[in-house]
């Protein structure tokens, strides 16, 4: 397999990464949370230079998997914190998050982990964990569709082992939710309002299941017209596209403009009236939300650093560390 090919002819760490986080710390800096920059110096040197070769071989082949794994770690950071829960499977007895509503079956790209994790496992057994690795991948995914430069990510977080199909539900905001409750969603999470709207600028790249849309194109709220918000032109695409949402579950594209690059695009078309989301279009209904929209639709390398400072925020919510959890032999199973 050419993938793991590629673990032989690696070489030293040749990849560019900012110098300083989010939080304005350097390289090796920690801020006593038990997470800091080169984390795996010692233990794993080639830990990140890895994921990222690895990452770039399987993009190559597979355009579709960098929107996966940065919606894959929003959903395992928004449920139980950055731990890798969403990577567990269920079992007899219990239900996981994997296989919850907002996440099956529209959630993919678990292969592309466990493929990572097998690689780096045959190179430092039980090290590197399944949260830092999906964190890493989300990285890349951003480097690799975006603008972006590669940019420094915290190592240390431990997997969890506790996976509930009831906090996926609990924890992530639905694709009919209204501003208030995005706000409120985020808040919980430690993510303010300008932040919110900044990660909702992930959703430039990727597609969604036309049962996402909630009838916006057909029948609006049982209203037996298409939402009075939704641009009618993309309504009429989006009735060619999916019909009857009941009965077709076709795939749609998140921004009409650029829908396989990571930029500010997404907020472009959402002040035409082109969000595919009632979520999307509800950030236009709030006048903080509707400024922060026009502020990244107007300064694109603006937004493109709140982005960056966003996801490692983001990728720092109530992780494990220490002995709190564990690192997992295979990302699907506790040890």
């Amino acid at each position: 397999m050419k993938v793991l090919e590629m673990v032989i002819c690696l070489i030293a760490l040749g990849f560019f990464i900012s110098e300083v986080g989010a939080d304005g710390t350097g390289w090796g800096g920690r801020n006593g949370d038990g997470l800091s920059f080169y984390y795996y110096q010692k233990s794993c040197p080639q830990a990140e230079d890895l994921i990222a070769r690895l990452m770039k071989d399987i993009v190559s082949q597979d355009a579709r998997v960098p929107p996966r794994l940065i919606r894959m770690h929003f959903h395992d950071c928004f449920v139980r914190g950055c731990d890798g829960s969403i990577l567990l499977n269920s079992t007899s007895n219990n239900k996981a998050e994997k296989d919850a509503a907002p996440n099956n079956p529209s959630l993919q790209g678990f292969n592309v982990i466990d493929q990572i994790k097998q690689v780096l496992e045959s190179q430092c057994p039980n090290v590197v964990s399944c949260a830092d690795i999906l964190t890493y991948a989300a990285r890349e995914s951003v480097a690799l569709t975006g603008r972006f430069n590669r940019y420094a990510v915290r190592g240390g977080r431990k997997d969890g082992r506790i996976s509930l199909e009831s906090e996926a539900l609990q924890n992530l905001p639905p694709p009919f939710a209204n501003v208030s409750s995005l706000i409120q969603s985020f808040a919980l999470k430690g993510l303010s309002l300008e932040e919110m709207v900044t990660l909702s600028g992930g959703h430039s790249i990727g597609v969604s299941h036309c049962s996402s849309i909630s009838g916006r194109q057909v029948n609006f709220k049982n209203s037996g017209i298409p939402d009075p918000t939704l641009d009618s032109n993309l309504a009429a695409s989006l009735r060619q596209r999916c019909g009857n949402v009941s009965t077709v579950d076709n795939i749609v594209v998140m921004d009409t403009i650029t829908p396989t690059t990571l930029d500010n695009k997404y907020y472009t078309g959402l002040l035409q009236n082109k969000g595919l989301f009632t979520s999307d279009q509800s950030l236009l209904t709030d006048t903080r939300t509707l400024r922060e929209v026009g502020g990244n639709s107007a300064l694109p390398s603006a937004w493109g650093t709140k982005f960056v400072n966003a996801m490692t925020k983001m990728g720092e919510i109530q992780v494990l560390t220490g002995k709190q959890g564990e690192v997992r032999r295979k990302c699907s199973l506790v040890n």
